[in-house]
């Protein structure tokens, strides 16, 4: 699985989060439940990543 887009973040990406005024990227958990309250984020669980789902 690939790692977290955020900088400084180890965690594997769980979670694909289209950003309509940024790049869709990759994140973890703990990122995803952060970013997705913004207005217009949409995240969408990835395939075969139910184990680093926290």
């Amino acid at each position: 699985m690939a790692a977290c887009a955020e900088d400084g973040c180890e965690q594997s990406a769980a979670v694909r989060l289209h950003v309509p005024w940024d790049a869709n990227r990759d994140v973890c958990t703990a990122h995803a439940r952060a970013l997705v309250q913004q207005d217009g984020v949409v995240a969408e669980p990835l395939e075969g990543a139910g184990e680093n789902w926290r």
